[in-house]
């Protein structure tokens, strides 16, 4: 076996890697996934035929992405987070908000970004089988506070 391809996901070497989280057919009817790539905990959206991967803390507290509902907002898809009702896009990660311009004689709210907040990752899906490719660490994210604080060792035994 190549030592520089991870035999079960695992290699801390080697985060640009996909690593297989699932398949096609349960996130079809689940609509949603939880997985860990790396040590890192993700989850994965099914929303209207595509496929999004997001770091599963949102960068807002740290609350559960994966218990939040998806809506279209503004013409995009938005998980909001359960406990602080934080709207993020799936395919970008951007945070967004409404907010007016009290110049304007109607002040009608209109839909913002904050900018990208959450760490969006790749998703793609060979032979029916889902595999995620963790985004460049390198690039500062504010949902990466929340990802190392809930981060999971990613070798679970040594041997001695």
């Amino acid at each position: 076996m190549d030592q520089n391809s991870p035999a079960d996901g695992t290699s801390r070497e080697d985060n640009d890697l996909p690593v297989r989280v699932g398949k096609m057919e349960d996130i079809k009817n689940s609509r949603r996934m939880n997985a860990t790539v790396n040590g890192r905990e993700i989850v994965v959206f099914y929303h209207k035929g595509k496929l999004h991967a997001m770091d599963k803390h949102c960068y807002h507290a740290g609350g559960p992405l994966h218990l939040g509902e998806i809506e279209d907002i503004n013409g995009q898809a938005c998980i909001i987070c359960p406990w602080h009702k934080y709207k993020i896009t799936l395919a970008t990660g951007e945070g967004l908000y409404q907010a007016i311009d009290p110049k304007l004689p109607s002040a009608l709210p209109k839909w913002r970004s904050k900018g990208v907040k959450q760490r969006i990752h790749t998703v793609t899906v060979k032979n029916g089988d889902i595999y995620v490719t963790l985004s460049d660490p390198s690039i500062s994210c504010e949902s990466d506070y929340y990802a190392d604080k809930y981060k999971k060792p990613v070798h679970s035994s040594l041997n001695k």
